[in-house]
């Protein structure tokens, strides 16, 4: 499958491009970005006019800020590509309406790129939990990423914003779709959640991007009738990305629809939304 890659800062130089191009699922067809001298390290065609780029590929992939990607996405689904999205899909919750509306229309095939769901170790994790009559649990995510990363939307909107789709998204799929949300703290500091799950299922979780520390870390954590499971971010693996695509690229020749879709980045980011609105 032919994939066109949109962005070319240092996530898609990393990770993004370099998939794309191993295949042997997908071939990286070109790149827009609007810096074209970056989007060249890249070692593929460099399209001027992002209408090239969706003329030589049947799907595209985004490596951009969220506001940016909630834009140029419309394009795409309207041009009628697939599209491999980041989290979260846009920056805000008008944004990431306009996207997912745009690609329920068009009928294009979507997936996001939440990377904890992709691993075999994650995978394993949630069938162990299904077994355990789970009640409740939590999630972290701590990093000093603020101190160290160029983001500006990051800078701005921290960790409720970046890493907090991760850690919902895991406590959706660990506890049951989430109903409610309580949210204190401060998205540039350290925010708490409290979550309501459609199960009865409560939970928590912690997150901050501004802590002093050498190695961040992550995990979730979920507690049973029958026992209680643990998954740390460290155990995902190297198989994540490669994985990812290779699902992408069976959703696209497949048809239909895949779980983690436009839509469903769509329920995460108004979860978010409540909960930015109650934080400082």
């Amino acid at each position: 499958m032919s994939v066109g890659l949109i962005g070319a800062g240092p996530w898609a130089e990393a990770v993004h491009a370099p998939t794309l191009a191993a295949g042997p699922h997908t071939r990286l067809a070109g790149v827009w970005a609007r810096r074209p001298r970056a989007a060249a390290r890249l070692g593929v065609p460099v399209y001027e006019r992002i209408e090239e780029l969706f003329d030589v590929c049947e799907a595209v992939a985004f490596c951009v800020p969220p506001g940016v990607q909630a834009e140029l996405a419309v394009l795409a689904a309207k041009a009628g590509k697939a599209l491999l999205l980041e989290k979260p899909l846009a920056a805000d919750l008008d944004g990431a309406r306009r996207l997912a509306d745009a690609v329920g229309e068009s009928g294009v095939a979507s997936q996001m790129v939440l990377t904890f769901r992709y691993s075999a170790a994650t995978k394993a994790f949630l069938e162990r939990v299904r077994a355990i009559q789970p009640f409740g649990g939590y999630a972290l995510n701590i990093s000093g990423a603020l101190h160290t990363i160029d983001s500006p939307w990051r800078q701005e909107r921290g960790a409720i914003l970046d890493v907090g789709p991760h850690m919902i998204d895991m406590l959706d799929a660990a506890l049951g779709p989430i109903t409610g949300i309580r949210a204190h703290g401060h998205t540039l500091g350290w925010v708490g959640l409290m979550v309501e799950h459609q199960s009865g299922a409560v939970s928590e979780a912690s997150l901050t991007m501004a802590a002093r520390l050498e190695h961040g870390s992550s995990h979730v954590a979920v507690f049973g009738r029958e026992g209680t499971e643990v998954l740390d971010g460290g155990d995902l693996g190297y198989d994540v990305f490669p994985d990812m695509v290779a699902e992408f690229a069976q959703t696209v020749r497949r048809g239909g629809g895949h779980p983690l879709d436009a839509r469903h980045g769509l329920r995460l980011q108004e979860i978010i939304a409540a909960a930015e609105s109650q934080l400082a």
